[in-house]
């Protein structure tokens, strides 16, 4: 998969891809990925991306031009995301619509943000990472390209790595598109300062710690997002798991 992003602060990746599964993927050349600075683009001498906005107001704008001919110099792979903090959100879903297809592109602004004829006649959409502001588009295109990768088979090694997780969509009897967050994990030692595994997962009953994980799925989505299920109610599948398995904590 090829993942262009283009940056006036390419230097910002250069620890986030060299390391862990990324730094991995493209040692193994699973991920081949760029990053393009639009300054090299500018064609005065100090190399000028920003300018003060029509209308007046605080701050800087980004230019149109470097943006532009940086781009059409790259030939990026589509589609082309603008990071900007009134896009989409970026969720799961879109995560694995992208790991699915051969590549994509991310642009950074940075400032006020830039020229709004770069998002209208450049990129193919907008992209937000959550509903906050940042100093720049480096950090969201990180958090994208990570989300993104992960998914892409090989990346991970064992690649049911991604099943069961949260926001996995893969849960048997829930409702299409409806996400959930993961169950909670444990590992060794058994007991760690007076707390213990829960008696279920040392039972060796595959079936029943797959409904008491799901189970446990479904409560914690329940109490930390209740958002996720907005529009819909339980189904009896799902109301006989709570019913089976009432304390999160007992493993009963």
């Amino acid at each position: 998969m090829r993942i262009d992003i283009f940056s006036i602060f390419p230097e910002f990746f250069a620890g986030p891809f060299d390391a862990s599964l990324l730094g991995r993927a493209r040692a193994n050349g699973l991920l081949d990925l760029r990053v393009h600075d639009p300054r090299a683009f500018a064609t005065d001498r100090h190399r000028t991306v920003d300018d003060t906005p029509y209308g007046g107001g605080a701050g800087m704008v980004m230019t149109p031009g470097p943006i532009f001919e940086g781009v059409e110099a790259a030939d990026p792979p589509r589609p082309l995301y603008l990071l900007a903090a009134s896009g989409r959100r970026f969720d799961q879903a879109l995560a694995r619509e992208l790991a699915a297809g051969p590549g994509f592109s991310l642009l950074c602004g940075r400032y006020e943000g830039v020229d709004q004829r770069v998002a209208d006649h450049l990129c193919d959409g907008e992209l937000s990472v959550g509903d906050f502001v940042l100093a720049g588009g480096e950090a969201a295109a990180v958090v994208v390209v990570d989300a993104v990768a992960r998914l892409v088979p090989g990346v991970m090694g064992n690649d049911e790595s991604g099943g069961d997780e949260s926001f996995s969509d893969t849960w048997d009897g829930a409702p299409e598109g409806t996400p959930l967050l993961e169950y909670p994990q444990y590992t060794r030692p058994l007991e760690f300062r007076g707390h213990e595994v829960p008696e279920i997962l040392r039972s060796g009953d595959h079936g029943k710690v797959a409904r008491w994980r799901r189970a446990q799925s479904l409560r914690r989505t329940m109490e930390r997002r209740p958002d996720l299920f907005a529009g819909r109610s339980l189904t009896p599948d799902e109301e006989s798991l709570l019913r089976e398995f009432p304390d999160p904590a007992s493993g009963a």
